[in-house]
């Protein structure tokens, strides 16, 4: 009969004692990616605040920059962008952007229709749903469409803005979210950006610039004013904006941690410094600080830390957000008038020109002490990370530029992409979707063309 000594007996009990205290399903489970319902909850909340800045927040803050003849046309540029990118992004944006790598250049084909993406953990690494983070990169894809239309706003044709959209998401911003989160080279490579330097804003503003110069300028650009229709709906999208960024940032973090907290903290000193800058600026040069002025710098404030709100202390995300606003008024307010580009809403001079000063300082002030999963940059010993951020901002500028011409090209010799002159002096509002924004501009102008 088999028998145990006292000794035997008592290795026995503690290895027993072990099993029942921590079984075996523990163990098994270890090596599987688990939900977490703190950071799944967060993500859902970030998420529904993306979209919450796409509309209303882009839309009221462009709508209220642009005339009362096209805040309807402008809005909704903003608004069908969202609906175009969500179809888009579930039946192939998503796997082309996320789906396994292929030779670092695009991702594959597992993803198509959503095809594999379930309420199972994302990938190895997360303990979100796969759900919930496709949709938010769905946000993100859809929101960087939208700011483009602010370079062309009051004169691309609405037919034209739908087709662009499903183009440019597809050849240009799939392609380098791929290459920047998707697993692609510049993530190999070593390249930083955090929720969207590269992948977002320099994408878009120089994809919004080089449209505004292959469509051409408004007729009556040079001729008069073109001040802001509405600055309370303006600042109303600005907050909306500002609000918006927190999970748009933080929620760059894919859960809820200590770097979430810190992203959080970064986007909101970045946001006040840039604010200040600018008003500061205003008050030196036209003797008197401006409120659309002030706001704009608080966005390009936001703008510019996106990239690095991660991966720099609090002081350095203050002195990002105070470098750009400074950065971006020249642009704005020299540049653009040197050079006479029809920039309608300054996308190019917020978002162009603010990303790449956000990506470059993020190999400047990046730091590992404070996220170890990124890296050191100049300032902390590491030159070579201020190479890798100046060549993701070489290629995503490449990019924009070369596939938004080559995309424009391609689509006028198929179909219209500005208005007709009439069209546009006229307004969008009333001459394509003959829905004006006030009821009473909407009567007057009816009556005016029908006594023509």
């Amino acid at each position: 009969m088999f028998s145990l000594s006292k000794k035997g007996s008592s290795l026995f009990a503690l290895i027993l004692g072990i099993l029942i205290v921590f079984p075996l399903n523990v163990f098994a489970a270890g090596s599987e990616p688990q939900i977490d319902s703190g950071d799944t909850t967060w993500m859902l909340i970030a998420t529904a605040i993306v979209i919450f800045m796409h509309v209303p927040g882009l839309a009221l803050f462009y709508g209220g920059l642009v005339s009362e003849r096209n805040v309807v046309s402008t809005m909704m540029h903003s608004f069908v962008s969202l609906l175009i990118i969500s179809v888009v992004w579930v039946l192939w944006g998503y796997s082309l952007s996320f789906g396994p790598d292929i030779k670092g250049i695009i991702g594959g084909f597992d993803y198509l229709g959503f095809r594999g993406v379930g309420g199972e953990a994302a990938f190895s690494t997360l303990t979100i749903p796969h759900y919930v983070f496709a949709i938010f990169q769905c946000a993100f894809a859809a929101i960087t469409v939208a700011i483009i239309s602010g370079g062309i706003a009051g004169r691309i044709s609405f037919s034209a803005w739908v087709v662009f959209s499903v183009l440019w998401v597809t050849f240009v911003y799939v392609p380098m979210a791929h290459w920047v989160w998707g697993g692609g080279w510049l993530f190999k490579m070593g390249e930083l950006d955090f929720a969207g330097g590269t992948v977002v804003h320099i994408l878009s503003g120089v994809s919004a610039l080089t449209a505004a110069l292959v469509i051409g300028p408004r007729f009556e650009y040079l001729k008069k004013d073109h001040a802001p229709h509405n600055i309370v709906l303006f600042l109303i999208g600005a907050a909306t904006l500002w609000f918006g960024w927190f999970g748009f940032n933080a929620g760059s973090a894919l859960g809820a941690n200590s770097v979430t907290t810190l992203v959080f903290a970064n986007t909101q000193v970045a946001a006040a410094a840039g604010g200040l800058g600018w008003m500061l600026i205003e008050w030196k040069i036209r003797k008197r600080p401006t409120l659309v002025g002030t706001a704009t710098g608080a966005i390009a404030g936001l703008v510019a830390i996106t990239p690095a709100a991660g991966f720099v202390t609090i002081s350095s995300a203050l002195i990002i957000g105070f470098i750009v606003a400074p950065v971006c008024y020249v642009a704005i307010h020299f540049v653009k008038a040197r050079f006479k580009y029809d920039d309608t809403l300054d996308a190019f001079g917020v978002h162009g020109i603010g990303g790449i000063w956000g990506s470059i300082a993020t190999g400047i002030f990046a730091t590992k002490d404070v996220n170890p999963a990124g890296n050191d940059g100049l300032l902390y010993g590491n030159p070579e990370q201020l190479l890798h951020q100046s060549i993701g901002v070489v290629i995503a500028v490449a990019l924009a530029a070369i596939g938004t011409f080559i995309i424009l090209k391609l689509m006028g010799l198929f179909i219209q992409l500005r208005v007709s002159k009439e069209e546009e002096l006229m307004g969008l509002d009333l001459s394509f979707h003959e829905e004006p924004a006030y009821n009473q501009l909407g009567s007057l102008e009816m009556a005016v063309t029908k006594s023509d």
